[in-house]
């Protein structure tokens, strides 16, 4: 019988990476076929009546979630990927986790000037990796539609991070508290 949330299906890993921090695992959602066809679904649902031209997944699990809303809403799939992953001419920028430092890099031909784009992620904490995907985008002239997320950490701040920015942010479900 399927689960009756998005939520219910993500498991939680205690003290992973480090002692103190409770791990919200997707992995758990995306291996069950009603949780990814839901997740999916939920992610595109706001956009289908609107114009997407690109939507963007950020490493590693963002490429699993972008890529399958971005053919729901008949969009391009483009992925940010961490430095010196993409062959080819690149954009970069770095930025901070909630664990340290890292740079994210986009092809520079992979948005247009004026394009819609959508932000896909599973999971916002403090808004570092968004935010950085969201510069990037914007160094090619894009347009951010929004950044959309499968589990937020409201406690972390990345939301109002975001906002600050003028994004607007969605997220399916919230772990408060950590």
């Amino acid at each position: 019988m399927p689960a009756d949330s998005i939520r219910d299906l993500i498991r939680t890993i205690p003290d992973f990476p480090q002692p103190g921090v409770m791990f919200r695992d997707v992995m758990t959602l995306l291996a069950d076929p009603h949780g990814l066809r839901m997740s999916v679904d939920q992610l595109a649902a706001p956009w289908t009546d609107q114009r997407i031209d690109k939507v963007i997944g950020l490493e590693a699990r963002g490429f699993i979630l972008g890529g399958a809303v971005a053919y729901h809403l008949g969009a391009g799939f483009v992925p940010v990927r961490k430095a010196g992953k993409l062959p080819g001419a690149v954009i970069s920028q770095s930025y901070a986790l909630e664990y340290g430092t890292a740079t994210f890099e986009l092809h520079e031909d992979a948005i247009e000037a004026g394009e819609s784009v959508l932000i896909v992620d599973d999971l916002l904490a403090t808004g570092g990796t968004a935010e950085a995907a969201t510069l990037l985008v914007e160094k090619l002239g894009g347009r951010i539609a929004a950044c959309t997320f499968v589990v937020e950490l409201p406690d972390l701040g990345g939301r109002a991070r975001l906002e600050a920015m003028g994004i607007d942010v969605r997220a399916l479900c919230a772990f408060e508290g950590d």
